[in-house]
């Protein structure tokens, strides 16, 4: 309750529990921030976890995805709560050449559902010294998916540092399609598609929004030495906004191209941008999750995952459940303050 209101340290959250809204909230007696933060580093995070895709899967039953045709995941790193001295196994110092070690980041890989109005985290894993951000985020992605389940999801999109052949051989194995940004680190494919759509016009156009895109799109490139593809497919999209801005992305996949359209695939590489806005950008301004609230590595890990429950049910609440009716859509700010309004109602004396 403390994360969906925005508290974003346990001291703040033994303001709530000593306050009058301490009936409002449910909670029978008052603790201190002390017992927050001891509290948490004995809690299990299997079952913190499984709360996460018990959440996502009943939200999908409950057909919260219906108004779109596939279901992605987003898979991405961050890094998260800064120190200037190391205080668990997860922290990982900051090197300036002049300067040296001048702190430390705890860094972790996130997976969120995405692809639609709702973007949802489902997981997180942390790593720290002599571990990888690739190492973690398979690490993840074996965990999370079968939790899940092999039908909750229909793709996975990344950015480029996951183009490598035994990763995106195992996102297949897992039963999904890659949608996986190209760039330098798979040098073959890239020159054969800056030759093949090099001075060639474009194989669509549309408007999207206030924005003119073009796209090159191509479905027979050879699969380099390792990957388990038969033919690996890239697009190319040009972006063009109204000030004159000009983004180009080249995207390779295994989707077919009688599966999804050039249009369509553009939309599923540009979902990789949810997990930014809607998880990490959401997550650590306004929900607390760049903020340390005890420097234990068992407390950090179950505060970054009852971060990613709050996020979960305050978007279900607020986009699938509190409009319904004909009410207009409130944004989360509005919800948190008409939270806030209930909880400090005044509450009648209880004459017995």
């Amino acid at each position: 309750m403390g994360v969906i209101l925005r508290q974003g340290a346990f001291h703040a959250i033994e303001f709530l529990v000593r306050s009058r809204a301490r009936g409002a909230l449910g909670v029978g007696r008052s603790f201190g921030d002390d017992t927050l933060a001891y509290f948490t580093e004995r809690l299990d995070v299997a079952r913190a976890r499984g709360a996460l895709t018990g959440a996502l899967k009943r939200a999908k039953r409950n057909k919260a995805f219906e108004n779109r045709r596939f279901i992605g995941l987003a898979l991405d790193g961050t890094g998260a709560g800064r120190s200037r001295r190391s205080g668990c196994v997860w922290c990982c110092p900051q090197v300036q050449a002049a300067q040296g070690v001048v702190g430390h980041l705890h860094k972790l890989s996130a997976l969120s559902v995405v692809g639609n109005a709702l973007v949802l985290p489902v997981d997180v894993e942390p790593y720290g010294p002599g571990d990888c951000e690739l190492a973690a985020s398979q690490r993840l992605l074996e965990r999370a998916v079968p939790q899940l389940g092999a039908r909750f999801a229909d793709y996975l999109v990344a950015d480029g540092l996951y183009a490598a052949a035994p990763f995106l051989n195992r996102v297949g194995h897992l039963g999904l399609r890659a949608v996986v940004r190209l760039k330098a680190n798979v040098p073959e494919l890239l020159r054969a598609v800056e030759a093949r759509f090099s001075g060639r016009p474009p194989d669509q156009v549309f408007e999207h929004g206030a924005d003119r895109v073009e796209v090159w799109d191509a479905a027979d490139f050879d699969p380099w030495e390792g990957l388990r593809w038969p033919t690996v497919r890239v697009i190319r999209y040009r972006q063009h906004k109204p000030d004159g801005t000009i983004c180009e992305a080249d995207w390779l996949t295994d989707f077919p191209t009688a599966e999804v359209g050039s249009r369509s695939l553009y939309a599923l590489a540009k979902s990789r941008w949810q997990i930014e806005n809607g998880v990490f950008n959401d997550g650590k301004n306004r929900y607390g999750l760049e903020h340390i609230h005890h420097h234990h590595e068992i407390s950090l890990l179950i505060t970054w995952l009852l971060i990613c429950l709050a996020l979960i049910l305050e978007r279900l609440y607020r986009l699938r459940f509190l409009h319904r009716g004909g009410r207009p859509l409130r944004s989360p700010v509005d919800l948190v303050r008409s939270l806030w309004l209930v909880l400090g109602a005044p509450q009648p004396a209880d004459s017995s």
